[in-house]
C-alpha cells in the first residue's frame, strides 16, 4: 500500500492509465485481426480497406509509445505484405 500522499497519486493515475492503454492495446490487436480475416477470406477490397484502418491504429499506438515502435512497424510490414501478395 502507498505511504505517501504522492504514492497514492500516482498509484491512481498508474490504474487509470492502465485501463486506457488496455483499451488501446485491444483496438490494436483488433484492426491487426481485422486485416488477416480479409486477407484469409480472399477480399481484396476489405483487405486494403482493413489495412488502411489498421496502418492508423498502429501508428497511433506506437506513437503513445504503448507497443514498441520496431513491433508496431514489423505488424504493418507483414500486414502489408500480405495484401501485397492477395492483390497479385
Amino acid at each position: 500500500m502507498a505511504n505517501s500522499a504522492s504514492a497514492r497519486k500516482s498509484a491512481r493515475q498508474a490504474a487509470t492509465r492502465r485501463l486506457m492503454n488496455a483499451g488501446l492495446r485491444s483496438s490494436y490487436r483488433t484492426a491487426v485481426k481485422s486485416v488477416r480475416k480479409a486477407v484469409a477470406a480472399g477480399d481484396s477490397k476489405a483487405a486494403v480497406a482493413a489495412f488502411s484502418a489498421a496502418t492508423s491504429v498502429i501508428d497511433r499506438i506506437a506513437d503513445k509509445k504503448i507497443v514498441h515502435k520496431n513491433k508496431a512497424a514489423r505488424h504493418k510490414s507483414r500486414l502489408a505484405a500480405a495484401v501485397k501478395a492477395l492483390a497479385a
